[in-house]
């Protein structure tokens, strides 16, 4: 039988292993503590109608209704670019309306196609300015990159973006306290076909169409080359199992995303 010293070190080494463990879930929620945020999923939004006039909630739902169609709401990254009036075509020749995060000079260096993006009835939000890492710099930094895209798209535009896309889907809830107060909500995605790291068309294709489910937020980039010519695919297969094609708000209608909140389906 144990002697009562023998009790006594293997009570000592129980109690050292329960601290230690305990400080590192400590650490851990610490860490994590740090970039936490909770998010809202498109159908949250439409069921939450609070903060929307119910007289006018019929007008915002435009020509679908995302309580009983099936959407999915495809967006672009980090343009506008050389590739972007091709994508253009493409989505006027389909009939499909999509939402763009635009960045920096890219906005200064093609202004006409700013300007179509908004007469064609696509929405035009923000990727910041110089995509720097918000969770990375301090609160003046952050409040320029939110604030010198939304004034240059609103020169051109005449209208002020109200969205917001994070670099990398870098945030935290700092971040979203700062958002709030330039009226900005962040926007995340569910679908990423990696676009960055392939020219293969076919392949970036084959990965939104098998990612995409109902409310989901397709994440391209039409700055990369083999993007572009991945869209009437994307846009085929998927209007062939049922999708309906539809911009972010118009994904949350007849609710409407609140500056400072992050969505993600």
């Amino acid at each position: 039988m144990p002697t009562a010293i023998q009790k006594m070190r293997k009570t000592r080494a129980a109690f050292h292993a329960a601290a230690a463990l305990f400080t590192a879930g400590a650490l851990t929620f610490g860490l994590s503590g740090c970039t936490s945020y909770d998010t809202t999923a498109p159908s949250g939004v439409r069921a939450d109608r609070s903060h929307t006039d119910a007289k006018n909630a019929g007008a915002s739902l435009g020509t679908v209704d995302c309580r009983k169609a099936k959407c999915v709401a495809l967006t672009f990254d980090a343009g506008p670019s050389e590739h972007s009036a091709r994508l253009l075509d493409i989505l006027k020749e389909k009939h499909v309306p999509a939402t763009f995060f635009l960045l920096k000079n890219h906005i200064a260096k093609y202004p006409e196609l700013v300007r179509r993006m908004e007469r064609e009835g696509h929405e035009v939000a923000s990727h910041t300015w110089d995509h720097k890492i918000l969770t990375d710099i301090d609160d003046a930094l952050i409040r320029e990159e939110f604030e010198r895209p939304d004034d240059a798209i609103e020169k051109l535009t005449g209208k002020r973006p109200t969205l917001m896309r994070p670099p990398q889907g870098r945030t935290n809830n700092h971040v979203s306290e700062l958002a709030e107060k330039e009226g900005l909500a962040q926007i995340l995605w569910s679908v990423t076909a990696k676009d960055y790291t392939t020219n293969d068309s076919a392949l970036i294709r084959k990965r939104v169409v098998d990612q995409t489910k109902r409310d989901g937020i397709i994440l391209l980039h039409d700055i990369y080359k083999g993007t572009v010519p991945a869209v009437p695919g994307v846009i085929d297969e998927l209007k062939a199992k049922g999708y309906v094609f539809v911009t972010v708000p118009q994904l949350f209608a007849p609710g409407k995303a609140e500056p400072g909140k992050i969505y993600r389906p």
